[in-house]
């Protein structure tokens, strides 16, 4: 079975920002219509929890390291080689508009478009629902700049509990944008490991069982992110029960067709069947979470799920001296599943229910 010992050098800098990155090409892409024909329809990227990522356009993106920063490169190009439109969502780890990393940093970009204001930037260490309304605030922009009445939202990691949070926002406040799919990579729909062992919801031992790199790594995490309200919420006890966050999420999806996509590169030694809560996971999101196999079909009605051996983004793989392909946020057939979820998404609901997905909890 593959052990998580590969990670015993993570660094500390991505106990919070436990991001994907992407591909090391430069500049922007030609820009393309939607996969419905329509300028008023476009892809939005929502990268997740500790994310630094720039604001980027189907025409304009940074000319200097990543063209899209860390998670939304890949998807970006890949989406728009597809011939959609597609836009990135800016987001920072403290409140404030997003500034380029030091160049000589991991997954850096820079020379990018003019950064938006911190009201629709992101903030991915704060409460899910916090970020949720800047993500309604930059769709909101999206729609008064560029006409987008109707997004395809792709979210990694946190970003799809925050695109969640803005469908709900975006229904409440009669917001004349439709959301016309989610997909959703490695999500913790139900929490991610290190957070629940940080929190005290699991012990050290469940979470690692016996691996010392994965309880130096969750120790670490422990220490870091003590205090930030995306690990705090990051728990089954906070996303699930009767008055979790999950539940207060019902009717927000009914009509939008959902595509979870989850990785599974790293077992435990006895397989997942003992503790499928937690394994196989991505190094951060269990295949459990990241599939939403708790969450009941009256919060998600309509689901489509994928699973593949794929660590949660690109930095863990680098890390764990992995080709890239290895990633959700890189490897080809992950994005090309993203693809198909929005080209279908006109005749998902007319499809069965839970096609590729473990059975209704």
């Amino acid at each position: 079975m593959r052990r998580i010992g590969v990670l015993v050098s993570l660094s500390v800098a991505a106990l919070v920002a436990v991001t994907g990155c992407s591909s090391s090409g430069g500049g922007g892409s030609s820009s393309g219509s939607s996969s419905s024909g329509s300028a008023t329809r476009a892809v939005v990227v929502v990268s997740g929890g500790g994310a630094v990522s720039p604001f980027t356009t189907p025409t304009e993106a940074c000319t200097s390291g990543l063209a899209a920063g860390n998670t939304d490169t890949a998807l970006r190009e890949y989406l728009l080689g597809q011939g959609k439109q597609v836009f990135t969502a800016p987001a920072n780890m403290v409140p404030g508009v997003v500034t380029e990393p030091d160049p000589s940093s991991f997954g850096a970009f820079g020379d990018c478009p003019p950064a938006l204001p911190a009201n629709m930037t992101i903030t991915s260490t704060e409460d899910i629902d916090l970020s949720g309304e800047r993500l309604t605030r930059f769709l909101g922009y999206l729609n008064e700049t560029y006409g987008i009445s109707e997004v395809d939202l792709v979210g990694h990691s946190n970003g799809g509990l925050y695109s969640r949070a803005a469908i709900r926002d975006l229904k409440d406040s009669g917001s004349p944008i439709t959301v016309t799919s989610l997909t959703t990579l490695g999500t913790p729909h139900q929490g991610n490991v290190p957070s629940r062992y940080a929190t005290g919801e699991i012990t050290l031992a469940e979470a690692c069982q016996g691996d010392a790199a994965c309880e130096d790594f969750d120790r670490k995490w422990k220490k870091y992110a003590r205090g930030a309200a995306v690990s705090m919420e990051n728990t089954q006890s906070y996303l699930d029960g009767p008055q979790g966050w999950n539940a207060r999420q019902k009717g927000v999806l009914d009509g939008i067709p959902v595509t979870l996509l989850a990785g599974s590169y790293f077992m435990n030694e006895k397989g997942a069947a003992e503790d499928p809560d937690i394994w196989p996971f991505d190094a951060i999101v269990s295949k459990y979470s990241g599939l939403a196999e708790g969450v009941p079909d009256s919060v998600i009605p309509h689901r489509t799920c994928w699973s593949a051996p794929l660590t949660h983004s690109i930095f863990v793989s680098d890390v764990a001296k992995l080709d890239w392909q290895t990633a959700l946020t890189w490897n080809t057939d992950s994005l090309a599943r993203v693809n198909a979820a929005i080209d279908g998404s006109a005749t998902a609901l007319e499809q069965p229910n839970r096609q590729g997905c473990p059975a209704a909890p």
